[in-house]
């Protein structure tokens, strides 16, 4: 998978809505917020659930997700 971005544009639509990394965990049913931060900071790639569960989660497609031309919709 090469989206560079996907972390930093997770990390934009959460703090968009003023969540903290425990939070989307939770919404996304992770126990912690480890995994989420390094995918957020590049250190690990997202895996497939992580990806459908953003785009639903976030109302966003996972093209805007994935490719990195592509730029997220901040509801």
């Amino acid at each position: 998978m090469a989206a560079h971005r996907f972390g930093p544009k997770l990390m934009q639509l959460r703090r968009a809505r003023g969540w903290t990394l425990a939070t989307l965990a939770g919404k996304l049913g992770y126990r912690s917020r480890g995994y989420l931060s390094e995918v957020e900071s590049g250190k690990k790639q997202p895996s497939i659930d992580l990806v459908l569960g953003a785009a639903r989660l976030f109302g966003v497609t996972t093209d805007e997700l994935l490719r990195d031309e592509f730029e997220v919709r901040v509801n």
